[in-house]
């Protein structure tokens, strides 16, 4: 986009497995690197340095192998426990994220609808002076940040913002996990837990695929449990790519998946299969539920799921047969991370039913791990900032919401009403992925300052007023990632290659900058460098070292089966009947509660539901060509429709039909299959770009977002992104 630019022939890929990076132009072969280090470095500069990949928010660890200042290898860090020495395709994919000819390069600012480029100078000035007649006008609470949370992007916006005295940081998270997280919090005082899927003798997985996302490590616990014969089932509207190693796909209706779980623990407390001595010891509100639970016989949720009340009955007694090395797998985004209005006691429902398991903290069943985090540092060095007054914007609106995500969503209808009046946006894609991308745009237009930071030209790019560029992943060291588990562990993403476009700059220099600027700089008198080496130091390592290493592990905080975990809910024990959720206005314990789209009478007419695929994380790696091209070759943009209902309609394998409703119209071509729930319609959730900047995924496909109406889940803030109904007919029909 600038006289700066490095155009690169971005490499091809053969497949999702790929298993080296070095394809084309701006890469070399690992038998080049081999040959320079066999040559020694006389003739040749190469050397390896550890990273994080940044496809998805797994962050796998793993070396690259540069020679000549290209990255030619890419070897996943075996110690990581994330990949555990296993990266996928995307992140082999989206390294070349580096070179892509689609690079934001330099600072723009929009001027008539068009973007020139100005310099660091011009755009530090103008946003600065425009944050301060903000903060003059209407205070600090008046900006809000939204960023997908990554090692320095999650560190540096949120001590820029509170610097400006500004609590409103929002995560993706009301995009993603914030009603799943939001609905454990209630239930057993946290927002996750893990499932020891490689121990267990029965683990369930509702809207989950550890084959299409999201951890490497993940598929190996769910392949060693297939080989030591322990029971897994899938749970979803879509049988997706993880049945290689489950038993058995229960095709569900969507949106349904709490009125299955409560028929579940129906037959669990009926036949009294549960532990009654740790329900007595370790929880409140067992016997409100019970109650409830009488009239959820698996005939009646037979009629809500679609599953027939034998299969309930058997799985239920299953599950209870296997525990406590058994539970139901914590989910992701999925059914019920932000999926549906009940999403967040769909959430709830699942840790009550994994404690009439007894499972908590038992090997085969879930546990929720050890952790180690960075200790206090020199506060003249790293001087701590003020705490803002005040709640994040949405706290009381969407009181079961989690502080630490907040309601992105509910900060745009801010901006739309004018009380939020400036939002940055860090490595996040709102406007396509979030929500509705059109009401979302309209509500970014009626900012007086939108400042979007990534590395290509996003739709949310598109509808700020000023873009700055980012450097790759792989071109800066970034702070130390913590990471908890059976063995946590600390990693480090490292600086891999120079930095290709010399006007690009890294998270940590542009939010240092921005606070000068503002007059806010003296919270930030340190640099990445120095920040990393401290933190690492109050956990006895050093940057020096990491950089070395990778990731160290601590083993002397090893995770042990066995002990109780302590509650950290208001009673101090597991609430299968929550106040909190009461005041909100539901019921104190899980009750079952309609999805708010239903489906009108009419054979054309289905939910539309959304997921992963593996070769790509939503909307973030649609532009690297050597992922779009495995998309293009298997024709990954259909959307999936089952056969019967195909059949009613005089639809064939691949024709080309029209899916439409009140906020979107778009054709693509079908994919008739058996694999999917009657009432479903399966659209993948990383196509439909339109962007005409990045040039790869500009026109592919269509967008989930388009049709889906903008809605938050009451009380939890979920953006209930799979409330949506669509009708389809076949084109020329």
């Amino acid at each position: 986009m600038s006289e700066n630019a490095i155009t690169r022939r971005s490499f091809l890929a053969g497949s999702a497995g790929v298993a080296a990076v070095a394809a084309g132009a701006g890469f070399l072969s690992f038998n080049a690197w081999e040959q320079a280090d066999a040559r020694g470095t006389s003739d040749i500069d190469h050397y390896t340095a550890h990273s994080l990949c940044n496809s998805c928010s797994s962050k796998c660890g793993f070396t690259g192998y540069v020679v000549d200042g290209k990255l030619g290898k890419m070897i996943g860090d075996a110690n990581h426990p994330n990949c555990e020495g296993t990266l996928c395709g995307r992140g082999y994919g989206f390294a070349s994220i580096a070179y892509n000819e689609d690079r934001l390069t330099d600072p723009l600012k929009k001027n008539g609808g068009k973007f020139e480029k100005i310099t660091w100078d011009q755009a530090y000035s103008e946003i600065a002076e425009k944050v301060k007649a903000i903060i003059d006008e209407k205070g600090p609470q008046a900006l809000a940040m939204v960023q997908d949370p990554r090692p320095s992007g999650s560190y540096y916006t949120k001590r820029f913002m509170n610097a400006l005295g500004s609590p409103n940081v929002y995560t993706h998270g009301a995009a993603c996990n914030m009603s799943k997280n939001a609905g454990f919090t209630q239930v057993i005082g946290t927002g996750d837990f893990t499932s020891d899927v490689a121990n267990s003798k029965m683990t369930m997985f509702i809207g989950r695929s550890y084959a299409d996302a999201i951890k490497p490590s993940q598929l190996h616990a769910m392949q060693k449990a297939h080989e030591n014969g322990a029971e897994l089932v899938i749970v979803d509207p879509r049988l997706n790519n993880s049945i290689a190693f489950a038993d058995e796909w229960v095709p569900i209706n969507p949106g349904t998946d709490l009125a299955f779980i409560l028929a579940m623990a129906h037959v669990v407390v009926h036949n009294k299969l549960y532990d009654a001595s740790y329900i007595a010891e370790n929880t409140v509100g067992f016997e409100e539920w019970a109650d409830y639970l009488k009239d959820c016989t698996p005939a009646w949720a037979e009629e809500i799921t679609g599953i027939s009340k034998d299969t309930i009955e058997r799985l239920a007694t299953d599950l209870a047969t296997a525990a406590p090395a058994a539970s139901i797998e914590p989910s992701w985004r999925g059914a019920y991370g932000c999926s549906y209005a009940n999403s967040g006691e769909t959430a709830r429902a699942v840790c009550c039913f994994n404690t009439l398991l007894g499972c908590w903290n038992q090997e085969g069943g879930a546990f929720f791990g050890n952790s180690v985090k960075a200790g206090n540092l020199d506060k003249e060095k790293f001087p701590p900032v003020p705490k803002p007054e005040g709640k994040i914007a949405g706290a009381d609106e969407y009181p079961l919401s989690l502080a630490g995500m907040g309601v992105n969503v509910y900060a745009a209808e801010l901006a739309k009403k004018g009380e939020i009046k400036g939002m940055f946006f860090y490595n996040s894609n709102m406007v396509a992925g979030y929500s509705n991308p059109k009401y979302l745009e309209d509500c970014l237009s009626n900012l007086e300052l939108s400042v979007a930071i990534d590395i290509q030209m996003t739709e949310t790019c598109q509808a700020c007023d000023y873009v700055l560029p980012d450097t790759s992943y792989l071109e800066r060291l970034e702070v130390p990632e913590f990471i908890g588990g059976k063995i946590p562990a600390v990693s480090l993403r490292d600086q891999v290659i120079e930095k290709i476009h010399p006007n690009t700059k890294p998270v940590d220099e542009i939010f240092t900058e921005l606070a000068e600027a503002c007059g806010v700089g003296e919270y930030f008198p340190f640099t990445v460098e120095e920040l990393a080496d401290a933190q690492l130091r109050t956990v006895g390592l050093t940057l020096d070292g990491l950089k070395a290493a990778g990731t160290a592990r601590f083993p002397e905080k090893t995770f042990k089966f066995g002990k109780t975990p302590t509650w950290k809910t208001p009673t101090g024990k597991i609430q299968f009947s929550s106040d909190a959720c009461h005041a909100a206005g539901y019921p104190s314990v899980p009750q079952w509660t309609e999805p708010v789209a239903s489906v009108p009478e009419g054979d054309n007419y289905f939910r539309l539901i959304g997921g992963k695929q593996a070769v790509h994380t939503h909307t973030q790696t649609a532009n690297v060509p050597a992922l779009m091209n495995i998309s293009k070759q298997y024709n990954l943009d259909r959307v999936w429709i089952n056969a019967s209902r195909a059949a009613k309609l005089g639809i064939a394998e691949g024709d080309e039909v029209e899916i439409s409703n009140d906020e979107a119209k778009g054709t693509v071509k079908v994919h008739v299959t058996e694999r999917i729930n009657p009432e479903a319609l399966y659209m993948p959730s990383h196509y439909g770009c339109s962007s005409k900047d990045e040039k790869t995924a500009y026109g592919f496909g269509l967008r989930q977002m388009d049709f889906v109406p903008f809605r938050i889940e009451p009380g939890y803030g979920g953006i209930c992104s799979q409330e949506a109904i669509v009708s389809v007919r076949k084109v020329g029909a």
